[in-house]
């Protein structure tokens, strides 16, 4: 069957199925049962499922993956993750592959996180890339909500483009919109518009022609000195553009290139320094990453 025939029967239509279009919610509630980070609730509706949750640090660190089953997401479809995070857990969710977005037939796709986090909790949300296919309408919005110590590392990749098929991103539209607030207050607000005409895809001061763009935030205090001069100087692949920037509140880096693999190679290099930091364990690959 084809992900886009429409459901024949009532219950597919109440799992999310609308006009044609998918509007997927997966809502997540870990809890600590004896030092061991609990999936509490999970609760889905339409195609977003997370598989079994894994535990390759033993206890103390659960790992998920977030399986958006058709695959693709197509113009008019609204995916939604919802992740609560007790006192005292860590979390770390990735996705199997990457996430491809289809072309918009004049209509936007959308992805929503929001994420909150209590008192010493540790969320890390690390998926693969998000390729724009020619013609895609996306909006991308995340918000984070911590307490006075709870911690935030996730990055993003946009490819714009099939990069494999050496299709151009001539068509469409981008957004992309991050909050992340500590006990209300907020820390970073960061809004993007990309559109293939806009000056800023061809700026030196934007994506300097360059199809692959991302981004890594942490929150989780000020980046001790010795750990911030590591991670800066963390190279790239010849002809790629990376920065990495330090505020009180915020660790941030960026990459500009040609390829999805360097950025994540790239990213996976920085939290490999930044972990034992901020988490007080060394980096653990997920298994997944591998196939």
């Amino acid at each position: 069957m084809d992900d886009r025939t429409i459901p024949s029967n009532i219950a597919a239509v109440a799992q999310g199925w609308s006009d044609k279009h998918w509007r997927a919610s997966l809502v997540l509630e870990f809890g600590a049962r004896q030092s061991r980070t609990t999936l509490l609730r999970r609760q889905h509706q339409g195609p977003l499922v997370v598989q079994k949750m894994l535990y390759p640090e033993g206890d103390a660190v659960c790992h998920g993956i977030i399986v958006h089953p058709p695959g693709g997401v197509a113009g008019g479809d609204q995916l939604s993750i919802t992740a609560s995070l007790a006192t005292g857990t860590h979390v770390l969710l990735t996705t199997p592959g990457a996430g491809k977005w289809y072309k918009a037939n004049q209509l936007q796709a959308s992805q929503a996180l929001n994420f909150t986090l209590e008192q010493g909790a540790c969320l890390e949300w690390l998926p693969q890339e998000n390729i724009l296919f020619d013609g895609s309408q996306v909006r991308f919005a995340a918000e984070v909500n911590l307490a006075a110590d709870a911690v935030f590392c996730g990055w993003e990749i946009l490819c714009l483009g099939r990069q494999a098929r050496g299709e151009s991103w001539t068509a469409g539209s981008a957004q992309q919109a991050l909050e992340i607030r500590r006990e209300g207050r907020l820390l970073w607000n960061e809004r993007i518009h990309l559109q293939p005409e806009s000056r800023v895809m061809q700026s030196m001061a934007g994506l300097r022609g360059l199809p692959i763009s991302g981004s890594l935030v942490l929150a989780a205090g000020a980046v001790p000195a010795e750990v911030l001069q590591a991670c800066r100087a963390v190279e790239a692949e010849a002809g790629a553009h990376v920065g990495v920037s330090a505020l009180p509140d915020i660790f941030t880096a960026r990459y500009i290139g040609r390829s999805s693999e360097a950025a994540k190679h790239y990213f996976e290099r920085l939290w490999q320094l930044l972990r034992p930091w901020y988490a007080g364990r060394a980096a653990s690959r997920p298994r997944i990453w591998n196939t």
